[in-house]
């Protein structure tokens, strides 16, 4: 492709360029050599250094903070079905290391040099998340790309992101190609799902906690078990299919629920799992009051920091449901933590589980520490593309 656009940058906002990141903010556009107003959203670029050294290709957005992405450390090489094909392959080839069975995150942003990408591969199901403006103006090459490397049966479009609306893009949920069956299946730790694709969160399923719910899966035997935030049943399905005795899924969301029920008789575990709607801080109380006991309490909330700006209330957010949640243990408990907040450091929740610890007047022992799976890889350059985080806790008195 033909790159004519440039994008200059001031002296030393190369630094991070150099040091391997993928992002470029507006305010290290030189304005005067570059006129970002003059550039469309999605449009490509080459990048200079401020000695006007071209440093790679980069897709623009003058209408946001991250106002460019690297694509390309090639100055001659934009971002096309070419190039879309090579990184695929690559994604592909890490996940078929990695993974014997075909359900998992083909490509992750950043993590995989396709930044504003998303795709989550359910066997011959693709669900594809285009997430920037540069990624989508390159939307019917991509499409194309992944047609040579995969030929998938079905791909949908999950474009209802909060992420495009602040890129300024359409909202929208689309199959375009194939016709979606009635459950699209995938399995996970050896256990059955079906993945609500065209209006379940996300793309449907979360395989990011893959790893942690497989160590979980080792301690559940013959235990009561309560998975909060449950969603469709991934940590409490799993737990009864590894052997525990009861366990109780809770979530605000009804069709949620139902799913649950629908993944539980998948794999013949309807007789051990119950189910509860309701808010979680309020099923706690409800819980308690009525003497409730667990073995296991798994904590897997939404994001409760999605902004640095609500980092305050939402530290306090998980500093109080894992105090409440661990009232609900026995004497000899076992607490599985989680947070998907980017904005929380990993040391802040281990600081909140110790609270939580010492306010119930017990004593604890952090087992596990968790994070992202393999097909979610960390950018070493970007922290922003580490953003999982889970605690095994052993709760116990002395």
């Amino acid at each position: 492709m033909t790159l004519t656009r440039t994008l200059r940058l001031k002296k030393h906002a190369d630094r991070r360029l150099k040091a391997g990141h993928l992002w470029l903010y507006s305010n290290e556009i030189d304005t005067g050599a570059t006129s970002l107003k003059d550039i469309e959203a999605g449009e490509q670029a080459v990048v200079e250094a401020a000695n006007g050294k071209a440093l790679g290709v980069a897709y623009v957005n003058p209408h946001s903070l991250i106002c460019a992405r690297m694509v390309s450390r090639d100055p001659t090489q934009g971002l096309d079905r070419s190039l879309l094909v090579h990184r695929l392959n690559q994604a592909l080839a890490l996940r078929e290391r990695l993974f014997a069975r075909p359900y998992y995150r083909l490509v992750h942003g950043e993590g995989d040099l396709l930044p504003g990408l998303v795709i989550d591969r359910y066997d011959e199901v693709l669900v594809v998340q285009f997430n920037t403006a540069g990624m989508q103006a390159v939307a019917a090459e991509l499409l194309d790309a992944l047609d040579k490397v995969l030929s998938p049966r079905v791909v949908v479009l999950r474009n209802d992101t909060s992420g495009r609306r602040q890129e300024g893009l359409e909202l929208g949920v689309e199959v375009v190609k194939g016709e979606l069956p009635e459950r699209v299946l995938l399995e996970e730790n050896g256990v059955r799902f079906a993945a609500p694709v065209l209006d379940g969160q996300k793309t449907g399923w979360f395989y990011d906690h893959r790893v942690n719910r497989a160590w979980l899966n080792g301690l559940v035997a013959g235990k009561r078990v309560l998975d909060l935030f449950s969603y469709v049943g991934g940590w409490g399905v799993q737990a009864a299919a590894n052997g525990a005795s009861e366990v109780l899924c809770v979530d605000a969301s009804g069709p949620a629920l139902e799913r649950v029920a629908e993944n539980a008789a998948l794999n013949g575990l309807h007789e051990q799992v119950a189910v509860g709607e309701g808010d979680a801080f309020e099923v706690l109380a409800a819980l308690k009051a009525d003497g409730e006991e667990f073995d296991v309490v798994i904590l897997d909330p939404p994001a409760f920091i999605r902004k640095r700006k609500d980092i305050p209330n939402g530290e306090r957010a998980y500093a109080k449901l894992n105090r409440e949640a661990m009232r609900l243990l026995g004497r000899d408990g076992l607490l599985l933590s989680a947070s998907c907040s980017m904005h929380l450091a990993p040391e802040r929740l281990v600081d909140m589980v110790r609270g939580a610890v010492r306010h119930q007047d017990r004593q604890g022992q952090i087992l596990f520490q968790g994070h992202q799976g393999p097909d979610h890889p960390v950018h070493p350059a970007i922290p922003e593309t580490s953003y999982l985080k889970a605690l095994g806790v052993r709760v116990f008195r002395d």
